[in-house]
């Protein structure tokens, strides 16, 4: 079985075809690119070849390199990952330079990539290194190098070969943002060269009628200058000084691929291609030899697709879901019937009062409005999601749903009413969800005749923005029910985490004390600038103060208003209750109400931390070094997810790690929090909680299961991850 195959006609055009047996998607393995190597000799050298088309059997060219031979490439060392390169770039540069005279740049052959949809990663690559680029006309295909978002960059001449061509300027939101195009659209920021019907057809028609001039790239021909200017010219000096600043002031530093990219891209600037492409081998090499890089390629792709693919799905039948009933028209209730409608789904929209329920609609009408001005969306494909979503106060319109989904105000005896109001309608197998960030699954259930078949469907907010979807089961929950909600979950594109049933359970477990920790330093005089700054230069999205913000200070209130009654005595936030219980007197309830521990203008900015704030909690003499801040913040989190293991309410450490990432922007360079342990090491984590927890408190305590780790020398990935479970 081989990955390319070629087929020479009788007009002398070789058409190799890229075909990955078994596979919906092509990727690159070593064999395969040596396949292709050997394939492209036979051509050069058969007189009878006038020209090469490179394309590929799938509705797709190529999805990128296959990870495992990254995998296979670390195991040899940094010296395995360097040869494994060079190979590749000498293999592609064979393939540029096509068998022409070295001296005279003629006699070569034509060869030409015609893509027929999505190219990304080394599939690009490759592309990049033929002579021209022949896209399909296919509005639903991405093509790019999307190589920065799990943590390395496009190391087979992608790097180099897209500076040369747009210029650092030009190149840089491609590398450094990953950023992905439609073929017109790729067309125009200069990533393929042709948008046409028949890429194949048109492809072949070039290669036979292109001249020898045709073949020759700019950084191959006499003179060629870089676009926008190389590091030392005086417009190409301004380029890299901003782009400098640009990816720390993006990165705080955390990121090892963005840095090592410029770094690739600056000094291969100053020297001849060919030792450009080296360069670029060796920042790779330090690259994916970081331990950022594994952790955010397994979490962030190799977790991700696992969960969205059931990983952790029990054995029933398929549970598609064709109708969903939605209790609840607000916020919540609105963006889960919008991301419902545009899977296909056929929704019914129930809500008190008719008015609010039209309303609740109409957040999809305007979400479809705004794809419409950005040209991302139809005015048949607005008709048809719309055509989809029912709003109603009539609960009768729920007959024949096979799912609910529970969206009312985070009240027991709200949700108890509604769940015996939709189980009097609905069918005797349909499964009820409820979509609630804090109150007890099992509790909840007590209100339904079927606990067999209640569960847990938490949906971060914005829900047509985040990715995760946090399922929890409840003591009575059954395995049909779990399996409804994972492909429900998959049906709208979301990535979810499967959890049990505990206060908060998983991902406010962890970020509720991130924000208390920041809110208590600052209630002990610590900085406020300092705690925000700290969190972002480790990688944080918002800082704890911007977060609570977001989320508005009153929840936290609620929260911990419940939160207390339940512990009582236990209740160890008193220190965080007193700040933001004062805030909430002083109508500061975060950007909703334009005031909260941030200044905002008439519009909504952010102005600036708030001048209030340090007149009542005034700043201490003696501030905490940046590192001390950094730890409580980051272990506050981390170790609450131990415990979360600990107790079983996270089952997998691959759930723990996506879930934190996607859930609440746990420091994605690190790959999680469980990989940030990893990374740190078990009894360096121990030591350092040794030293939180005498300064700060036993919050900070080592969980009982780290200190067993420590002891053993072991790590989570290496105990609980995917390759242990299967030993």
């Amino acid at each position: 079985m081989t990955d390319f195959t070629m087929q020479k006609d009788a007009d002398g055009v070789a058409i190799i075809t890229w075909d990955m047996p078994g596979k919906s998607m092509n990727v690159l393995t070593m064999e395969g690119a040596e396949e292709l190597r050997g394939l492209l000799r036979d051509a050069f050298t058969d007189d009878a070849v006038k020209g090469i088309v490179i394309t590929s059997g799938k509705k797709d060219f190529a999805a990128g390199m296959d990870l495992n031979v990254i995998a296979a490439m670390k195991d040899d060392g940094a010296q395995g990952v360097f040869d494994g390169l060079m190979r590749i770039h000498t293999n592609l540069r064979a393939l540029e330079l096509a068998g022409m005279d070295p001296k005279t740049k003629t006699g070569g052959k034509p060869v030409a990539a015609a893509l027929p949809g999505t190219t990304l990663g080394v599939g690009l690559e490759i592309a990049l290194a033929t002579h021209r680029i022949f896209a399909a006309d296919n509005p639903k295909a991405r093509i790019g190098l999307p190589e920065i978002m799990v943590g390395i960059f496009p190391g087979a001449g992608g790097t180099t070969r897209l500076v040369r061509k747009l210029g650092a300027m030009g190149a840089a939101p491609l590398l450094l943002e990953g950023k992905l195009s439609d073929p017109k659209k790729a067309k125009a920021n200069g990533l393929v060269d042709e948008v046409v019907a028949d890429p194949v057809a048109a492809a072949r028609e070039w290669v036979l009628n292109a001249k020898d001039a045709d073949l020759v790239k700019l950084w191959d021909q006499k003179g060629y200058k870089m676009p926008g200017g190389e590091p030392f010219h005086p417009a190409g000096f301004m380029t890299f000084v901003g782009a400098s600043a640009m990816v720390h002031g993006k990165t705080m530093g955390v990121y090892p691929a963005a840095k090592a990219l410029l770094s690739a891209v600056y000094e291969g600037a100053m020297v001849p291609f060919d030792q450009a492409l080296k360069i670029e081998a060796r920042w790779f090499t330090h690259v994916l030899m970081n331990p950022s890089s594994g952790a955010m390629i397994r979490s962030l792709f190799i977790n991700k697709e696992a969960l969205e693919k059931g990983a952790n799905r029990p054995e029933a039948p398929d549970q598609t879901v064709r109708k969903v009933g939605i209790l609840g028209a607000g916020m919540m209730g609105a963006g889960i019937a919008h991301v419902s409608a545009m899977a296909g789904i056929e929704v019914v929209l129930i809500d008190a009062k008719q008015e609010s329920a039209e309303k609740g609609k109409a957040y999809s009408e305007g979400l479809l409005d705004k794809a419409i001005s950005r040209k991302k969306a139809t005015e048949e494909k607005k008709a048809e999601v719309l055509g989809r979503i029912l709003p109603t106060t009539d609960y009768a319109a729920l007959e024949g749903c096979d799912l609910i989904v529970e969206a009312v105000f985070e009240d027991p005896a709200v949700k108890a009413e509604v769940t015996k109001k939709a189980e009097a309608v609905i069918p005797e197998d349909a499964i009820f969800a409820t979509n609630t960030s804090t109150l007890p699954i099992s509790d909840l259930a007590g209100a339904s005749a079927r606990p067999e078949q209640f569960i847990g469907i938490h949906f971060f907010s914005p829900v047509d923005k985040m990715m995760l979807v946090e399922i929890i089961k409840g003591r009575q929950t059954g395995p049909r029910a779990v399996a409804k909600a994972l492909d429900f979950v998959r049906q709208i594109r979301k990535t979810p985490i499967v959890v049990n049933d505990a206060r908060f359970f998983y991902a406010n477990r962890c970020i509720i004390p991130y924000i208390n920790e920041g809110v208590r330093m600052v209630a002990e005089g610590v900085n406020p600038v300092l705690v925000e700054n700290a969190a972002k230069m480790m990688g944080m999205p918002l800082g704890p103060l911007q977060l609570v913000d977001e989320t508005s200070i009153d929840l936290g209130v609620k929260i911990a208003t419940a939160t207390r009654a339940a512990m009582g005595d236990a209740y160890p936030d008193g220190a965080v209750d007193e700040v933001i219980f004062w805030m909430a007197d002083q109508g500061r309830l975060g950007r909703k109400s334009n005031a909260g521990f941030y200044a905002y203008d008439d519009q909504g900015k952010r102005q600036g931390l708030w001048e209030g704030l340090a007149a009542r909690y005034p700043e201490a003499g003696d501030q905490p070094e940046l590192t001390e801040v950094q730890h409580r913040l980051m272990f506050v989190q981390s170790l609450e997810a131990v415990r979360a293991l600990e107790d079983g309410v996270l089952e997998d450490i691959r759930e723990g790690d996506v879930g934190a990432i996607l859930g609440w922007g746990f420091a994605p360079w690190s790959g999680g929090p469980f990989s940030w342990l990893d990374i740190m090491g078990a009894a360096r984590a121990v030591q350092i909680c040794d030293g939180l927890a005498e300064r700060h408190g036993e919050r900070f305590a080592a969980p009982a299961l780290l200190r067993e780790m420590a002891e053993k020398g072991e790590s989570f990935h290496g105990r609980f991850g995917a390759e242990a479970r299967a030993a």
